[in-house]
């Protein structure tokens, strides 16, 4: 977890896991499993993935995108069309291809169907467990810090990832050759896909104690990267050049990261003063706001800014910074430009609304609702955007609205006892038959469901 000392965030939500429900070997080990949520990045590997989901019939859409705080060069997926992306391999790629060769072979494993014939080995592994509490929304306590968007946090930094998923060497191999022709089919070099490879190739040299965790869970030989170059040589694409406008979204994603995640020293010293390239300003302003130095901060996101005034990531990084040194109303200012230029970003809404509730001005509560209904009809599983609702509503004094609200947060922590309170209360108060009588009704027979298999 990063932690910018005594300071609140702008759009960071950090959520602890309640130890109810874990693994016991997770709770020995002190294991779990740090999460980001960031618009900009999110889109950018959304960008980067959605051809290749295209190109095996998959809705990118319908595809989840998590980013996970950890340094090590992972990802893999799991059922439901979930994509993990570790930040330490967002961090240490050299170029887009990198990112989307491994992305492509992820793709691979859920076109493949992998996941489902090692439904056995992921249940004995407890991943399932562990990503119940997290997506179902087993924990929830609501802080506000910030680092990199919005971020959920479950358990310490460590993912213990290496425990979860054991892959055969078959399914890598068919993964691959399904990445390798995505790429074609797509127009893209696998150069990207043999270079981190390459990168990987070095872990065989590591003890088991020093490899990186994509080392020990997706196993990697010779024959897979000679099987890469092979294809290399016979693809028309190997060749062909990363548009100029993928690059500088992954040079912006790793400054981004590279500002919130890294040392401040250390970042200051990847994007130094003499560089002016836009992803340097960037990198620079991060860093300087988190050593704090706000003015300095400022007066670079305000040149970003007014080169280019229709990039919402930039009026965004601009409110965060304000937020977190008690600027409200300029951070909130900051916020709406954004999202006049993003309307359809549920992170924006949901910081809107709480930049608003935090000003508590009573002229902006209903503003406040508009704008969390509005991001919950985007991502129902926000747990914080529905305890903010029900705040809101509970300063109008709609109480059966806020019972509603409270009700849907409690449900995604798996608090059944107070889900069910929350929920009771609101089927009394509101009239039956109605909209939010039924929406109780649903929370009330899901209790039941749960319960039962509790159980069971």
């Amino acid at each position: 977890m990063i932690v910018l000392k005594n300071r609140f965030t702008a759009i960071l939500l950090i959520i602890s896991v309640l130890a109810l429900g874990l693994p016991s070997y997770a709770r020995a080990q002190g294991q779990g499993i740090s999460f980001i949520r960031d618009a900009e990045i999110e889109n950018t590997i959304r960008i980067f993935s959605a051809p290749l989901f295209r190109s095996v019939g998959l809705e990118p859409e319908d595809v989840k995108i998590f980013l996970i705080n950890d340094n090590s060069l992972n990802a893999f997926v799991t059922d439901g069309q979930k994509l993990f992306v570790h930040t330490g391999l967002l961090m240490r790629s050299e170029n887009a291809g990198q990112v989307i060769g491994v992305i492509a072979h992820e793709a691979g494993h859920i076109s493949g169907g992998h996941l489902s014939r090692t439904g056995d080995v992921i249940a004995r592994s407890a991943l399932t467990s562990i990503l119940g509490l997290l997506l179902g929304g087993a924990a929830i306590a609501a802080t506000g810090r910030s680092d990199v968007g919005t971020a959920i946090l479950l358990g310490s930094q460590h993912l213990g990832q290496r425990n979860f998923i054991a892959y055969t060497q078959t399914q890598e191999s068919a993964a691959d050759q399904a990445a390798v022709a995505m790429l074609d089919r797509t127009g893209q070099s696998a150069l990207g896909f043999a270079e981190f490879f390459e990168i990987l190739k070095k872990e065989e040299y590591l003890t088991s104690s020093r490899q990186d965790s994509y080392f020990r869970t997706h196993p990697l030989t010779q024959d897979r990267l000679d099987n890469i170059q092979t294809h290399l040589k016979q693809s028309p694409y190997t060749n062909s050049p990363t548009p100029l406008t993928i690059t500088a979204l992954h040079r912006r994603m790793k400054a981004k990261l590279q500002g919130f995640l890294a040392p401040i020293s250390q970042a200051l010293r990847l994007y130094p003063a003499s560089d002016n390239s836009l992803e340097a300003r960037y990198g620079r302003a991060i860093a300087l706001y988190r050593r704090p130095e706000l003015p300095s901060a400022l007066k670079l996101m305000d040149g970003l800014i007014a080169e280019h005034p229709r990039d919402p990531y930039f009026h965004e990084m601009k409110g965060q910074m304000l937020f977190e040194n008690a600027r409200p109303k300029e951070s909130l200012q900051a916020y709406l430009n954004a999202l006049a230029i993003l309307p359809t970003s549920a992170l924006m809404q949901i910081q809107v609304a709480r930049i608003q509730l935090e000003m508590n001005n009573p002229d902006l509560v209903k503003s406040a609702i508009k704008h969390l209904r509005s991001a919950l009809h985007i991502d129902r599983n926000s747990g914080f955007a529905w305890r903010q609702l029900g705040i809101a509503y509970g300063r109008i004094g709609n109480i059966a609205q806020s019972s509603l609200a409270l009700g849907e947060e409690a449900l995604l922590k798996g608090d059944i006892n107070a889900a069910r309170f929350h929920a009771g209360r609101a089927e009394k108060l509101l009239p039956h038959g109605s909209r939010g009588w039924l929406q109780a009704q649903d929370m009330l027979q899901e209790i039941n469901r749960r319960k039962k298999r509790k159980d069971r």
